[in-house]
């Protein structure tokens, strides 16, 4: 008897592809082919008008939904920026695009992007580099399953080698 196709309700395992695309251009600001999962409707780790746009959803589904700002990266903050003169700035970081790593106050490691040179100053950031910006997050779903009691629970998926839990 062939299984029924599962369809994303809470307490489904939901698996897919995505690309994210800026919201003025359609420009790809990043895709990944290799699917990520989440817990509908439990982990709180879906943006929330994205997991709303895929209740109901089946494998293969293809869902567009616009992010603004306050629903996705937010706002670029100030505090997340630095900058520097440039002769106190190591010459590899002395490049648009160059990334240094700097431990704060916590132990926490922040990775920052060089995105500005000029006036003899580097400017570090950050900041998400999709920060201020309206995209269009694109998901294809792969995957639908029920979701054991354990990762129900946790609000972690977990497969065969674990844990595997969206950022």
């Amino acid at each position: 008897m062939p299984q029924k196709e599962q369809i994303v309700t809470i307490h489904k395992v939901v698996t897919f592809t995505y690309i994210i695309q800026d919201g003025q251009d359609e420009k790809v600001l990043e895709q990944s082919d290799l699917p990520m999962s989440y817990i509908h409707g439990v982990d709180g780790k879906m943006y929330p008008s994205a997991e709303r746009a895929m209740e109901g959803k089946k494998m293969g589904d293809v869902i567009a939904v616009s992010l603004s700002p306050e629903e996705g990266f937010g706002y670029p903050d100030p505090e997340l920026m630095h900058t520097e003169k440039v002769e106190n700035v190591p010459d590899e970081y002395c490049r648009i695009g160059a990334e240094a790593m700097f431990e704060n106050e916590d132990g926490e490691t922040i990775t920052m992007k060089v995105t500005k040179i000029e006036n003899g100053e580097v400017t570090l950031d950050a900041n998400h580099p999709f920060a201020g910006k309206t995209v269009v997050f694109r998901m294809t779903v792969v995957g639908v399953r029920d979701a054991t009691a354990e990762e129900v629970g946790s609000g972690d998926v977990i497969d065969s080698q674990g844990p595997l839990t969206m950022q």
